[in-house]
This record gives C-alpha cells, structure tokens and sequence, in this order.
C-alpha cells in the first residue's frame, strides 16, 4: 500500500516547529540571566548610578565599585558623591556611613529582594521572590524583567540588561515609581577575591545601628 504525505499535517508540523524556533530565538535575555547566576561565581566592577523620580529627572548620582562572591556574599564601596561600605557576610548587612561615622547592621536575609547588592550576590532563588520575564532586546542589550511577589518589597520591578551574557546595567522601580539605574563596567567574572574584601569590623569610635541585636549575640 502506498503512503501519501499529508500536506495539511506537513504544514501544521512546519508551523509548530517555526514557533518552537522562534521560541527559542526569543529568549536570550532568560538565557544570558540564568548563564549570569548559574556559570559566574564571583565578578567585580566599576559602577555608575543615578537615580530619577517618576518624571525621569535626576535626584541623585553616584559611582564606585563592586565585589560579588556566590552565594551570599558582597561589598559595594561607594566613592562618590558621599563615602559608603555596604558589606554583606554572608549572614549580616553592615553599612557604614563614613562621611556620619555611623554604622547600621541587620540580618543579610531581611534584605533579600530589597537592594541591588544582595539580589545579585544570589542569596536566595529570583523564583522565590520575582516573577521572571523575558522582555526582548532593545539596541545591544537584552532584558529582563523582574516583578517582585512580596508587595512591601522596597523595589516594584528590576530591569536586568546584558550584553554577550554579561551584566551590563540594572534599573530598579520603586512604588512611587522613582528608578535607580545602575551601569556597570570594566567587569571581572570568576576570579579570586580575597575573604577580606566581604568582612567589616566597625572602627573604634562610630554609632552603631544594631535594631535586631546581632552583636549581642
């Protein structure tokens, strides 16, 4: 007996493997997000921020440089306009003020999902705390977006741009829909940080912040 192809089944076969195709040519921004979470352990960076109210004009700017080390742990040293340290061990958040010599402390995991440093240090699963959506590309960069579950979550939304699967800029929105965009750039991925860089021992003489009782502990 002689089989005929079916051209009607030919064409539905060749439209689902067109949209399979397209599927999969349409998420590089979910791709180059799990490569960044999944393949680089450690990275650090230079960074330029500012930070816009819901009109787009500039309230404030900032830079510095950033140290990540998977899972948990970070320091951001800000050097301008104002001196900051915000060093994450692992278990605490310790910020110093330098300019105020003040030092505050809390639990690094009351900050999950509420500041750029601690969500890419890869503490806890985005899933946990982030709805993920690939938004597509827009000129070099694809994007990401991430739609916070928890409604007291500090930030709304985070925007995740890359380029060639590396970390390019973020942008966080807040409830009042004021936006924090940071860039990054001169980026080192997988190298060896020094245990050092993520410690912090409040110098002799400052205020500290301590509202959850961790150094009585």
């Amino acid at each position: 007996m002689k089989h005929t192809l079916n051209p009607y089944a030919c064409w539905i076969a060749g439209i689902c493997c067109l949209i399979l195709s397209m599927a999969v040519k349409a998420s590089p921004g979910l791709d180059s997000l799990n490569y960044f979470f999944d393949e680089i352990k450690s990275f650090e960076a230079d960074f330029g921020q500012v930070i816009l109210d819901e009109t787009l004009t500039e309230l404030d700017r900032g830079q510095g440089r950033v140290w990540v080390e998977r899972p948990g742990l970070f320091r951001w040293n800000y050097e301008y306009p104002d001196l900051q340290e915000i060093v994450g061990d692992g278990s605490r958040v310790w910020i110093y003020d330098i300019d105020l010599e003040q030092v505050s402390v809390r639990p690094q995991d009351e900050a999950i999902g509420r500041s750029p440093a601690v969500l890419l240090s890869g503490s806890q699963r985005l899933e946990d705390n982030f709805s993920i959506i690939d938004i597509g590309a827009q000129g070099p960069y694809d994007w990401v977006n991430l739609v916070a579950l928890d409604e007291e979550n500090e930030f709304r939304e985070v925007r995740i741009g890359f380029e060639d699967n590396r970390l390019r800029l973020m942008e966080l929105v807040d409830h009042l829909e004021q936006r924090t965009r940071i860039i990054f750039h001169e980026m080192n991925e997988n190298i060896e940080i020094p245990e050092s860089r993520f410690r912090f021992t409040p110098p002799e003489g400052v205020d500290i912040i301590d509202e959850f009782g961790l150094l009585d502990s």
